[in-house]
Protein backbone atom coordinates (compact mmCIF):
# COMPACT_ATOMS: atom_id res chain seq x y z
CA UNK A 1 0.00 0.00 0.00
CA UNK A 2 2.67 2.75 1.24
CA UNK A 3 4.78 1.55 -2.18
CA UNK A 4 2.28 1.75 -4.14
CA UNK A 5 1.04 5.55 -2.58
CA UNK A 6 4.83 6.22 -3.22
CA UNK A 7 4.92 5.42 -6.67
CA UNK A 8 1.87 7.57 -7.70
CA UNK A 9 3.26 9.80 -5.97
CA UNK A 10 6.70 9.84 -7.88
CA UNK A 11 5.23 9.05 -11.41
CA UNK A 12 1.86 9.91 -11.45
CA UNK A 13 0.80 12.93 -9.41
CA UNK A 14 0.38 15.99 -11.95
CA UNK A 15 1.50 14.30 -15.22
CA UNK A 16 0.10 14.99 -18.35
CA UNK A 17 -0.49 13.18 -21.69
CA UNK A 18 2.55 12.58 -23.96
CA UNK A 19 5.69 10.47 -23.66
CA UNK A 20 7.42 13.34 -22.44
CA UNK A 21 5.01 14.50 -19.58
CA UNK A 22 6.49 14.40 -16.16
CA UNK A 23 4.98 14.58 -12.86
CA UNK A 24 5.41 17.00 -10.65
CA UNK A 25 7.80 15.06 -8.45
CA UNK A 26 9.97 14.12 -11.66
CA UNK A 27 9.92 18.03 -12.84
CA UNK A 28 11.10 18.96 -9.45
CA UNK A 29 14.15 16.69 -9.32
CA UNK A 30 15.29 17.89 -12.73
CA UNK A 31 14.63 21.15 -12.26
CA UNK A 32 18.04 22.72 -13.08
CA UNK A 33 18.17 25.80 -10.39
CA UNK A 34 15.39 25.12 -7.67
CA UNK A 35 16.67 21.75 -6.22
CA UNK A 36 20.12 22.68 -5.86
CA UNK A 37 18.36 25.97 -3.73
CA UNK A 38 16.30 23.53 -2.12
CA UNK A 39 19.21 21.51 -0.52
CA UNK A 40 20.53 24.60 0.50
CA UNK A 41 18.20 25.98 2.40
CA UNK A 42 17.47 22.51 4.11
CA UNK A 43 20.86 22.86 5.39
CA UNK A 44 20.83 26.37 6.51
CA UNK A 45 17.67 25.86 7.99
CA UNK A 46 19.28 22.17 9.80
CA UNK A 47 22.13 24.87 11.12
CA UNK A 48 19.69 27.02 12.37
CA UNK A 49 17.52 24.62 14.00
CA UNK A 50 20.14 21.99 15.46
CA UNK A 51 22.23 25.07 16.73
CA UNK A 52 19.68 26.90 18.61
CA UNK A 53 18.97 23.35 20.27
CA UNK A 54 22.29 22.58 21.23
CA UNK A 55 22.46 26.28 23.11
CA UNK A 56 20.06 25.21 25.25
CA UNK A 57 20.91 21.71 25.82
CA UNK A 58 24.71 22.42 26.84
CA UNK A 59 22.86 25.18 29.11
CA UNK A 60 21.44 22.16 30.57
CA UNK A 61 24.78 20.32 31.35
CA UNK A 62 25.56 23.33 32.86
CA UNK A 63 28.58 23.26 30.31
CA UNK A 64 27.53 27.06 28.78
CA UNK A 65 25.75 30.16 30.30
CA UNK A 66 25.82 29.19 34.08
CA UNK A 67 24.98 32.41 35.61
CA UNK A 68 21.89 32.83 33.26
CA UNK A 69 18.53 30.73 34.00
CA UNK A 70 17.51 28.29 31.73
CA UNK A 71 13.68 29.72 31.15
CA UNK A 72 16.18 32.84 29.75
CA UNK A 73 18.26 31.05 26.97
CA UNK A 74 15.72 28.90 26.00
CA UNK A 75 13.29 31.92 25.65
CA UNK A 76 15.85 34.13 23.83
CA UNK A 77 16.24 31.00 20.95
CA UNK A 78 13.24 29.76 20.78
CA UNK A 79 12.05 32.14 18.13
CA UNK A 80 15.38 30.52 15.93
CA UNK A 81 14.49 27.34 16.65
CA UNK A 82 10.93 27.68 15.25
CA UNK A 83 11.90 29.32 12.07
CA UNK A 84 14.80 26.75 11.87
CA UNK A 85 12.06 24.40 12.44
CA UNK A 86 9.20 25.12 9.97
CA UNK A 87 12.10 25.74 6.93
CA UNK A 88 13.24 22.55 8.03
CA UNK A 89 9.83 21.04 7.64
CA UNK A 90 9.14 22.26 4.40
CA UNK A 91 12.09 21.81 2.36
CA UNK A 92 12.45 18.29 4.08
CA UNK A 93 8.98 17.44 2.49
CA UNK A 94 9.74 18.79 -1.00
CA UNK A 95 13.15 17.46 -1.11
CA UNK A 96 11.30 13.87 0.04
CA UNK A 97 8.55 14.42 -2.34
CA UNK A 98 10.83 14.54 -5.39
CA UNK A 99 12.01 11.16 -4.75
CA UNK A 100 9.94 9.55 -2.32
CA UNK A 101 10.74 5.95 -3.50
CA UNK A 102 14.74 6.72 -3.38
CA UNK A 103 14.45 7.46 0.40
CA UNK A 104 11.91 5.59 1.63
CA UNK A 105 13.93 2.44 0.54
CA UNK A 106 17.35 4.32 1.61
CA UNK A 107 18.78 2.73 4.78
CA UNK A 108 20.08 6.08 6.16
CA UNK A 109 17.20 7.66 5.92
CA UNK A 110 15.12 5.16 7.71
CA UNK A 111 17.90 4.99 10.11
CA UNK A 112 17.44 8.86 10.60
CA UNK A 113 13.58 8.75 10.75
CA UNK A 114 14.10 6.38 13.42
CA UNK A 115 16.37 8.96 15.40
CA UNK A 116 13.99 11.57 14.69
CA UNK A 117 11.21 10.46 15.85
CA UNK A 118 13.46 9.63 19.39
CA UNK A 119 14.26 13.08 19.71
CA UNK A 120 11.04 14.32 19.30
CA UNK A 121 9.75 11.56 21.80
CA UNK A 122 12.40 13.31 24.37
CA UNK A 123 11.26 16.82 23.01
CA UNK A 124 7.79 16.23 24.58
CA UNK A 125 8.83 14.17 27.50
CA UNK A 126 10.86 17.09 28.31
CA UNK A 127 8.00 19.59 27.90
CA UNK A 128 5.32 17.61 29.65
CA UNK A 129 7.55 16.40 32.78
CA UNK A 130 10.94 17.49 33.64
CA UNK A 131 10.16 21.37 33.02
CA UNK A 132 7.41 20.91 35.52
CA UNK A 133 9.49 21.97 38.36
CA UNK A 134 11.44 24.04 36.41
CA UNK A 135 11.61 27.11 38.39
CA UNK A 136 12.92 25.12 41.60
CA UNK A 137 16.10 24.85 39.15
CA UNK A 138 16.14 27.50 36.74
CA UNK A 139 18.74 29.11 38.23
CA UNK A 140 20.98 26.24 39.24
CA UNK A 141 24.08 26.53 37.90
CA UNK A 142 23.99 22.85 36.37
CA UNK A 143 19.70 21.54 36.50
CA UNK A 144 19.19 18.08 38.07
CA UNK A 145 19.48 14.82 36.59
CA UNK A 146 16.38 14.23 34.43
CA UNK A 147 17.36 17.68 32.74
CA UNK A 148 20.85 16.54 32.22
CA UNK A 149 19.99 12.88 30.76
CA UNK A 150 17.39 14.70 28.54
CA UNK A 151 19.88 16.97 26.94
CA UNK A 152 22.23 14.21 26.41
CA UNK A 153 19.59 12.25 24.62
CA UNK A 154 18.67 15.24 22.55
CA UNK A 155 21.94 16.65 21.73
CA UNK A 156 22.69 12.45 21.04
CA UNK A 157 19.69 11.91 18.39
CA UNK A 158 20.29 15.48 16.49
CA UNK A 159 24.09 14.34 15.89
CA UNK A 160 23.12 10.99 14.26
CA UNK A 161 19.62 12.45 12.84
CA UNK A 162 22.34 14.65 11.25
CA UNK A 163 25.20 12.57 10.64
CA UNK A 164 23.25 9.91 9.05
CA UNK A 165 21.41 12.55 6.83
CA UNK A 166 24.96 13.18 5.43
CA UNK A 167 25.51 9.48 4.53
CA UNK A 168 21.61 9.60 2.13
CA UNK A 169 23.27 10.21 -0.92
CA UNK A 170 25.93 7.43 -0.73
CA UNK A 171 25.05 3.95 -2.68
CA UNK A 172 26.86 1.65 -0.11
CA UNK A 173 23.64 0.05 0.16
CA UNK A 174 21.53 1.06 -2.51
CA UNK A 175 18.85 -1.59 -3.57
CA UNK A 176 19.59 -3.21 -7.14
CA UNK A 177 22.82 -3.71 -6.29
CA UNK A 178 24.28 -7.13 -4.64
CA UNK A 179 24.12 -6.07 -0.94
CA UNK A 180 24.10 -8.37 2.21
CA UNK A 181 20.79 -9.78 2.82
CA UNK A 182 20.30 -7.55 6.02
CA UNK A 183 20.40 -4.51 3.88
CA UNK A 184 17.98 -5.49 1.70
CA UNK A 185 15.43 -6.71 4.43
CA UNK A 186 15.52 -3.16 6.36
CA UNK A 187 14.86 -1.27 3.48
CA UNK A 188 12.36 -3.29 1.98
CA UNK A 189 14.28 -3.31 -1.75
CA UNK A 190 12.02 -6.41 -2.90
CA UNK A 191 9.53 -4.16 -3.47
CA UNK A 192 11.34 -1.12 -4.64
CA UNK A 193 11.70 -0.65 -8.74
CA UNK A 194 15.33 -1.51 -8.47
CA UNK A 195 14.83 -4.77 -6.90
CA UNK A 196 16.51 -6.94 -4.22
CA UNK A 197 20.02 -8.48 -5.23
CA UNK A 198 21.79 -10.43 -2.28
CA UNK A 199 25.94 -10.13 -2.00
CA UNK A 200 26.02 -13.36 -1.38
CA UNK A 201 24.48 -15.12 -4.58
CA UNK A 202 26.57 -12.59 -6.60
CA UNK A 203 29.40 -14.57 -4.90
CA UNK A 204 28.45 -17.67 -5.31
CA UNK A 205 27.36 -17.33 -9.21
CA UNK A 206 31.25 -16.09 -9.77
CA UNK A 207 32.16 -19.04 -7.84
CA UNK A 208 30.12 -21.71 -10.02
CA UNK A 209 31.68 -20.00 -13.08
CA UNK A 210 35.04 -20.16 -12.04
Amino acid sequence: MINQFLTWLQHGLGKGSGDAAQSWSEALLGSLNFWGILEGTHLLALMLFAGTIFVVDLRLLGATFRKTPVSVVSDRVLPLTIAGFLILLATGLALFYAKPMFYYHNLWFRAKMIFLVLAMINIAVFHSQVQRGQSAWDNAPTPPGAARTSAIISLVSWFLVIGLGRFIPYDWFECGKPIPHWANVLQDCKTSEKGAYEKSAQIAIKGARS
